[in-house]
């Protein structure tokens, strides 16, 4: 009997709660560097509980799926960070 499954399936809730949070935030953020601080988190949330899942499922192709995630939540959010501050995204 091993103990991984159980704390997989806690991490998993405890990230879905997070990503509910952090979508809450998103919505209701009363300034937008809130929101984009919010999205950022949500991207990461999202990262994390694709490695989580490919560690349960044992599928080796999640990973990648979590990589794409992360660079997607990267590029995003410095180019909503850099829309925010000059109103444009490329000079």
């Amino acid at each position: 009997m091993t103990i991984l499954p159980y704390a997989l399936g806690i991490c998993m809730v405890a990230i879905t709660i997070s990503m509910f949070l952090c979508l809450v935030r998103l919505v209701v953020g009363p300034s937008i560097v809130d929101r984009l601080l919010a999205l950022d988190t949500l991207f990461l949330n999202a990262t994390c509980l694709v490695v989580i899942l490919g560690i349960y499922w044992a599928s080796s192709s999640l990973f990648e799926g979590a990589l794409l995630v992360a660079m997607l939540g990267f590029v995003s959010t410095a180019a909503l960070a850099r829309y925010f501050t000059t109103g444009h995204v490329v000079d």
